[in-house]
């Protein structure tokens, strides 16, 4: 499996040397402090409101802000478990939701007042970002005094939408390409008092909504989505642009208008929107296009459609992935609240030089809602190690003469490490040429790559103490760089990058991730992750940093013997719910729903536990009837009994095994492992 990586992942130029970030050093003499640890995952940027490292070393959690109570992430863990629930186990914080619900409405009602905009504000959301039941009803039910809404973009999410949505104040906007059944749907739901906006994307959708009104006497109210000329940044950089995916040109415009008038339906358009992609990391690309639409909507009042009273400036507000504030591709360079002001601002400067009122805004904000609610964790169950203390590197007189001269330069290499390494590396090249060739043993081979790995190992500290001195040394080469992920350990964890965390896979967003507990020992190994899957692409080797735009390696602690080692991943609550696939049939994982509540033991209670899937059910899901695998292996029992190649008790009880195994979980169980205190 390939993935598809974004073509463009930040605006950083990647140069010849490259910072390497130095493992913090300790804040006073006694050791390793929380400091330390917070220094090193960057949780105090990434993190926001909602994450910090709490004095026992575990990863707390505000789920309501700033100044709400704080839970244990592991105390969360723990419950789950004693409730049944295994690892792979992700965490949904509802009110996380409710909190950044009220911040978006918060900061544009503060941005109106301040400019004194006429208009007013309503939010919606876009259902694709995350329609689960649970997580939609909540930003429903949490927006209401706002008269929150939805987007949709299917007919699903439109059936959806029509059955939760109750507040005849809140909008349901309907985007994406639409046929008759769809339109019709739409439309009923105008007919029961619903603010269902249909925003049309092709001129032969306004004739069908134009029609299909016609014939249910309800009058539509259409939005035309303008496909702008304005460039955007980020991953999501083609969603605009003139060769955007949907959008009327201007020329598609000025047609549908002209088809409209000649119907005597100018009444209906109501709205202008525009989309210019997910996660862009720059305000610029958001005002410039602001304006732009801005333009669209005050020449089309001034053409006459004075119903005309809503801007919707579509999704787009960015997610602070790694906490650097920049342009990157998984960050943004501005707060919500410039967002909001700068929103706000332009819309009004347009408005007051055309001499037309103010609309009523509208935007589609999912990621920055539902990103940071949800945190995944998995269960580090072994490492594989690239070089192992224990190793004898032992030179004896009649060993090979390349050992011998890897001794050499591994004696000698604090002279020169670069040196040293290409020196290690043409050997390490050699001796694989001679061991194809016949003329190498498999012991010499399996000792000279042992070597490799420890110079290679020296080198890399020899640059980290040089950053530790504050040297003038301390870049480090981008040959060096490139081989960190090769001799990092690799940590097996219990999940499945393809059904968690398919935006890692197929467009290299990086996600903060870090152990939940043992932040006040300091992480020792520098490692990479890898998942339970049978394929390559089944691991996670970009990291959150700040300097860069991703580190190849994580600190990480030694695994202890029995004792679970817990990883965090964080803010995959938008996309990564619903996207994951299959992949080695691994399916969804186990879920709990957790809410704050002060009268219970850690502030916190679980109000829902979701199991993750069987492995009948995943196998269900690709035409493997459960019944009909029992029948058949039971006829292979009964085969193998009558041939004598099993006994019949034997035989009884594989099948009642094969059966058990059929209702168990898909991922890896290692629930004899404690969870830590």
């Amino acid at each position: 499996m390939t993935p598809k990586k974004a073509v463009q992942r930040s605006s950083k130029t990647t140069e010849t040397k490259r910072k390497i970030k130095p493992m913090p050093k300790p804040a006073n003499p006694s050791g390793w402090t929380i400091a330390d640890a917070i220094d090193t995952y960057n949780v105090d940027r990434w993190g926001g409101d909602y994450f910090e490292i709490g004095a026992n070393g575990h990863v707390h959690i505000k789920p309501c802000g700033t100044d709400s109570v704080k839970i244990d992430l592991v105390d969360v863990v723990k419950q789950a478990r004693s409730e049944g629930l295994r690892f792979p186990l992700l965490l949904r914080f509802q009110d996380i939701l409710r909190d950044r619900v009220v911040k978006i409405n918060r900061a544009f009602y503060r941005a109106i007042e301040e400019e004194n905009y006429q208009g007013n504000y309503r939010g919606v959301f876009p259902v694709k970002v995350n329609q689960l039941r649970e997580v939609v009803e909540e930003i429903v039910d949490a927006g209401k005094v706002y008269h929150t809404g939805l987007e949709v973009g299917s007919k699903p999410e439109l059936m959806a939408a029509l059955a939760i949505h109750e507040d005849d104040e809140s909008f349901i906007i309907c985007n994406g390409y639409k046929d008759e059944a769809y339109i019709r749907m739409a439309m009923m739901g105008r007919r029961l008092g619903k603010r269902v906006m249909m925003v049309a994307e092709k001129i032969e959708e306004v004739k069908a909504i134009v029609s299909i009104a016609q014939d249910l006497h309800i009058t539509p109210a259409i939005g035309f989505r303008v496909r702008l000329a304005t460039p955007s940044e980020g991953m999501w950089a083609t969603s605009s642009g003139e060769s955007a995916k949907f959008g009327l040109t201007t020329m598609d415009l000025m047609e549908a208008l002209k088809y409209l008038k000649e119907e005597n339906k100018l009444n209906t358009v109501r709205l202008v929107h525009f989309h210019i992609g997910s996660q862009i990391p720059s305000i610029s690309a958001i005002k410039n296009a602001v304006r732009e639409a801005a333009r669209y909507y005050a020449k089309m009042r001034k053409m006459g459609m004075d119903h005309l009273d809503y801007m919707d400036v579509g999704g787009g507000l960015g997610v602070d992935y790694d906490g650097s504030n920049t342009n990157s591709a998984s960050s943004a360079n501005y707060s919500l609240q410039e967002y909001a002001s700068d929103i706000v601002y332009t819309v009004k400067n347009i408005c007051d030089s055309e001499i037309v009122p103010h609309p009523t805004l509208i935007s589609e904000s999912g990621r920055a809602i539902v990103a940071y609610h949800t945190v995944l964790v998995v269960e580090a169950f072994g490492a594989i190690e690239k070089t192992k203390s224990h190793y004898d590197l032992t030179v004896f007189p009649n060993d090979h003469p390349m050992i011998n001269q890897m001794a050499d330069i591994k004696n000698a290499m604090m002279q020169n490490p670069l040196e040293a390494l290409h020196d290690a590396q043409q050997i390490k090249d050699d001796s694989r040429r001679m061991f194809e060739l016949g003329n190498l043993d498999l012991e010499t081979k399996a000792r000279i790559e042992t070597f490799y790995w420890h110079v290679v190992e020296e080198v890399v500290d020899e640059y980290k103490r040089r950053a530790d001195s504050d040297s003038d040394d301390s870049d480090l080469p981008e040959e060096i760089y490139e081989l960190l992920p090769h001799m990092a350990d690799q940590y097996l964890c219990n999940f499945s990058v393809f059904q968690s965390l398919m935006d890692y896979w197929a467009l290299g967003q990086v996600f903060p991730i870090m152990p939940i507990h043992r932040l006040d020992e300091e992480p020792t190994v520098e490692g990479v992750l890898v998942d339970i899957t049978c394929d390559s692409d089944g691991k996670v080797c970009d990291f959150v940093d700040i300097k860069e735009d991703s580190r190849p390696t994580l600190p990480l602690h030694p695994l202890k013997k029995n004792e679970s080692y817990l990883l965090g991943f964080f803010m995959t609550g938008a996309y990564q719910d619903i996207m994951g696939d299959l992949h080695n049939l691994f399916g969804r994982a186990n879920e709990a729903h957790i809410f704050v509540d002060e009268m219970e033991d850690g502030g916190f209670y679980i109000e829902e536990m979701i199991k993750g899937n069987s492995i009948s059910q995943v196998l269900e899901q690709t035409q493997y009837n459960k019944r009909e695998l029992e029948k058949n292996l039971r006829r292979s029992v009964s085969v193998a009994i009558k041939r004598h190649i099993i006994r019949a008790n034997d035989g009884m009880k594989l099948l009642a095994e094969y059966e058990q195994m059929l209702t168990n979980p898909t991922y890896l169980d290692f629930s004899q492992n404690e969870i830590p205190k």
